[in-house]
């Protein structure tokens, strides 16, 4: 699939920003190694999954575009999907639950999608797109388990291995397998000697289960503040990958992902969501140790102020300090 991410980089050149990377001298002294941040925070929807979207909606054929495109997501790739179809003028709808953050509501409304919420105790996601996929004729884009979003998402810790050389490690946050293992196939194509691990929240670590394992594991609506990681499991395309490309996976608490996002706001003044700060999570927390050069990606920044206002109260009512 190497071939396939060189391929997306070029469909994404003059679309996608090439986001910067960020570095922290307290942070490195804090986990004992040198921290490099692909910031996705700062790409087009404030977060990675434009990549994975428009590479995959912009290869689609014309009449495929003129039928429209239905997607599911809690957030980013709802968003994702809404602003590139507005882009290519695309009609748009998104499956949503009625309990995503009203920031990534908001959002995927205004970029001019058609947003259809559904209950999560009493149906799934995939289960009302189909149907309404079926209905209307439209073309469903998967928030992960598709070759096309893997290389787009891939797209960034190549950028990532190209402005930083010789990275020993690379971290990645992981849901349903996408941006981990674009980011294993970038590294195995670029530095094949970096060490590739995946970052869950403990309460949702049905990837970290099925690397361990080898064999699929599920886990529904998992209760993790960490929205982008509600996926239930990993895909038919991305659980091989995964077990393919990548070296390790590791979990953390909710407080370390807590804590993490309130380290990347106070201390390096980066607003990014739980999914997002994973991977600083992981070294902070001690749940993964290491030494050398360390790229972590910041999968995004689309937390809405309730969230972070909860995440920063929680750190006084313990008499923490920033």
């Amino acid at each position: 699939m190497y071939k396939q991410l060189l391929a997306a980089r070029e469909r994404l050149r003059g679309q996608s920003h090439i986001t910067p990377v960020c570095t922290s001298g307290t942070l490195d002294s804090a986990v004992g190694a040198q921290v490099f941040l692909k910031c996705e925070n700062f790409q087009r929807m404030g977060a990675f999954k434009f990549r994975g979207a428009y590479n995959t909606i912009s290869q689609l054929g014309d009449a495929e575009k003129r039928r429209g495109v239905i997607a599911y997501s809690s957030g980013n790739h709802a968003q994702a999907v809404a602003l590139v179809s507005q882009i290519l003028g695309i009609k748009a709808t998104i499956v949503m639950p009625e309990d995503a953050p009203r920031i990534k509501l908001r959002a995927t409304r205004g970029y001019g999608a058609e947003v259809v919420t559904y209950d999560t105790e009493k149906t799934t996601r995939e289960e009302l797109t189909a149907e309404i996929a079926s209905e209307k004729g439209y073309v469903t884009i998967p928030p992960f388990d598709h070759e096309d979003i893997v290389a787009g998402q891939g797209t960034a810790a190549a950028e990532l291995h190209e402005a930083i050389t010789d990275l020993d490690i690379i971290l990645a946050p992981c849901g349903g397998g996408g941006l981990l293992s674009g980011t294993a196939i970038a590294t195995r194509g670029i530095n094949p000697k970096c060490r590739v691990v995946g970052v869950e929240p403990r309460v949702a670590d049905d990837a970290t289960k099925s690397f361990h394992t080898r064999t699929l594991h599920t886990i529904r609506n998992p209760p993790t503040i960490a929205d982008g990681t509600r996926t239930s499991s990993l895909g038919k395309i991305t659980f091989p990958l995964i077990l393919e490309y990548v070296d390790d996976m590791v979990t953390v608490t909710e407080d370390a992902i807590k804590e993490a996002v309130r380290f990347l706001f106070y201390r390096m003044k980066l607003v990014v969501e739980p999914s997002g700060a994973l991977g600083v999570a992981a070294l902070l927390s001690g749940a993964l140790q290491t030494e050398g050069r360390v790229g972590i990606v910041i999968s995004g920044g689309n937390i809405d102020g309730e969230t972070m206002s909860q995440i920063m109260r929680e750190a006084e009512g313990n008499g923490k300090k920033p």
